[in-house]
């Protein structure tokens, strides 16, 4: 039954028909024989087996055993982490066949927040900062308008995070990244008044 492809199958529940069209699967294993010579025969269970399939789950697509499912989800739980794509190479299986069975195993994709390693006196400069901010408003020395708020992000060329995990609760997993490594990009954007600024160095 390897050989029978998804479009294969399709045709064998067209020529089964419906209703009081229907075929026989006697009539159905003697259609595809003589539709496709070329090909091994058919027998009425695998028929059987295909038209099972289609009622029960409305599709032909091939399933991963049990025994897949299982290794996938030992492999899974060694290391949580592994994204889906590796996971499948791992598996040998379909990157499709990962995500059916992760889903079915009720896991969400969850995605890592990269965060900025903080130094101890992180916190105490920001709470200076927010006080020395509000002061300057409360006496009209500072106009928000004149404020650029605005975001990096540093894409370096020798490792990346990956940040879409499946557990089927989100465990809110953060990793520290080091912003001074070589073979780097910084791409910055900020916005003051109703303007956009960026610059890529």
């Amino acid at each position: 039954m390897s050989y029978l492809t998804e479009s294969l199958k399709i045709e064998i529940l067209m020529m089964i028909g419906y209703g009081d069209r229907a075929r026989t699967q006697c009539e159905v294993v003697r259609l595809f024989r003589e539709t496709h010579p070329d090909l091994p025969q058919l027998n009425q269970g695998t028929i059987r087996k295909i038209e099972a399939q289609y009622r029960e789950m409305g599709h032909v697509r091939k399933v991963p055993s049990k025994r897949q499912a299982l290794l996938l989800m030992t492999t899974r739980k060694e290391n949580p982490i592994t994204p889906a794509r590796q996971l499948a190479r791992d598996s040998n299986l379909n990157h499709k066949t990962v995500l059916k069975i992760l889903k079915y195993e009720k896991k969400r994709p969850h995605r890592m927040q990269a965060v900025q390693e903080l130094l101890e006196d992180y916190p105490d400069r920001r709470v200076e900062f927010c006080d020395l901010l509000m002061t300057c408003i409360d006496q009209n020395q500072l106009s928000l308008e004149w404020i650029v708020f605005s975001d990096e992000a540093t894409f370096t060329l020798n490792g990346h995070v990956n940040r879409q995990n499946w557990t089927e609760e989100n465990p809110h997993w953060m990793r520290e990244l080091h912003t001074q490594r070589p073979q780097k990009t910084n791409v910055w954007a900020g916005i003051i008044q109703a303007r956009i600024i960026n610059n890529t160095r």
